[in-house]
């Protein structure tokens, strides 16, 4: 289906190109569809988004642990899980221009949409949506392994081995991000949906007497988690999985959506996945995978909360969320507003002229600014054109060193969101802007 791109969106993915957040990947062989790489600051503003993300859910807590599980895993695994045979898409084509789409996102089937022809669609078909690749010299059913299509079966299947190592105890999660892979009919809209993609997912395991609990618990926690991020709460909602939306492990579901320029769409699901993926795993291995509560003396197998959320998605909307196009900065000129924290550039030193030994005082506090955060130097072309680079670049403060600062050691900081500009010692620029980026 075509991207349904507005004008706006059109204008974030130009600037998002230009200015290095996410370019074509291969884009000098015409590119791969679906593929993104990201450039300078758009991997600088995913990093921090990751770590965000990690520190609110490991290094603030003491009841979770962090995980880096193999890329590639038994192929059982993925049999027993159920993604051999039940992973995929209703897939069909049209028998003129050969398009391909996903049958249960077509709201008019009497008509392709990228041709017009009428009632030219094949019947649908199931299309699994794994990347199949082959591990040892031999091509051949054998050697058959996939590209995990989700991060959280390395999670389930090493449940004993963290809850031993790290002696925790029930209740308690495992965090991880990493990449995946799916083989979807109809990737789009620039990086919301990829074939190739990064998970940040948390397994909460939890005796399932308290399972109510804990999914509330969840659902407040990923909440707040987005607020705290810099996401406008009037652009979040809930979506609940009806009776007939519920995946087949699952015994609640909610969506946090956001309101994108192409649609309300799923951000991050929390879901109530019960004891399903354990027993299937014990089953299949024969291993149990049971916890037994010493101060109660009950067994059972854990009920697992997850919370699932796409890394991409949320560079995604993080950049949507911020982009503002503000007359008073220039015609048309834009600005990203981001959360200082997740910045790609925390700050920018500019001299206002290049003599008067301004940019040796202006080399001297970038230097030591660097120590500690990612900043800019930029000397070239005049201030306001500066300021004007550095608004699209989602920096939140301007350093700028001038005459007065030969006088005082005084320097003005501009502030990126109201344009306010502000003097401070050169002594204080390191206070300054940790308390506002850490």
């Amino acid at each position: 289906m075509a991207d349904k791109f507005d004008d706006k969106m059109e204008r974030l993915v130009s600037l998002c190109k230009r200015r290095g957040f996410v370019f074509p990947s291969s884009e000098i062989y015409g590119g791969l569809n679906s593929c993104w790489d990201y450039g300078p600051l758009g991997a600088e503003l995913k990093r921090n988004i990751k770590t965000f993300w990690w520190d609110a859910m490991t290094n603030r807590r003491d009841d979770i642990e962090g995980l880096d599980a193999a890329i590639l895993m038994h192929p059982k695994v993925w049999e027993t899980s159920g993604h051999v045979e039940g992973f995929t898409d209703p897939m069909i084509d049209c028998k003129v221009c050969k398009a391909r789409f996903r049958d249960d996102e077509l709201e008019d089937k009497s008509k392709c949409p990228r041709c017009g022809n009428k009632d030219s669609f094949t019947e649908p078909r199931n299309f699994n949506l794994m990347f199949k690749t082959f591990m040892g010299p031999l091509e051949d059913e054998t050697a058959v392994v996939y590209l995990r299509p989700e991060t959280a079966q390395g999670i389930y299947v090493n449940f004993l081995n963290v809850k031993n190592a790290s002696r925790q105890k029930v209740p308690f999660g495992i965090a991880q991000i990493g990449k995946a892979f799916r083989n979807e009919i109809t990737p789009g809209n620039f990086i919301f949906r990829t074939r190739e993609f990064e998970q940040m997912e948390m397994q909460y395991f939890i005796n399932p007497k308290e399972d109510e609990k804990w999914f509330e618990y969840w659902k407040g926690q990923r909440w707040q988690w987005y607020i705290d991020l810099g996401i406008n709460p009037s652009k979040l909602r809930w979506h609940e999985h009806g009776p007939n939306d519920l995946a087949h492990y699952a015994k609640a579901a909610y969506d946090i959506e956001y309101e994108y320029p192409f649609g309300w769409k799923e951000l991050e699901g929390v879901h109530n996945r019960t004891d399903f993926d354990l027993s299937r795993h014990q089953e299949a291995t024969g291993k149990k995978q049971i916890y037994r509560d010493d101060a109660t003396g009950e067994s059972f197998v854990p009920y697992i909360i997850e919370t699932s959320a796409g890394c991409d998605r949320t560079v995604l909307t993080v950049l949507v969320d911020a982009y503002n196009e503000d007359d008073s900065r220039g015609e048309k000129s834009a600005v990203l507003k981001f959360n200082p924290k997740i910045a790609p550039l925390k700050a920018a030193v500019l001299p206002l002229v290049k003599k008067d030994g301004m940019p040796e005082i202006a080399t001297k506090i970038y230097t030591e600014l660097k120590k500690r955060f990612k900043v800019f130097y930029d000397e070239g072309g005049s201030i306001g054109r500066r300021y004007a680079r550095m608004d699209e670049a989602g920096c939140p403060f301007c350093i700028t060193i001038d005459g007065q600062t030969l006088e005082d050691e005084t320097v003005t900081i501009r502030d990126r969101d109201s344009m306010e500009q502000t003097r401070h010692k050169i002594a204080e620029l390191m206070d300054f802007v940790s308390q506002r980026v850490g």
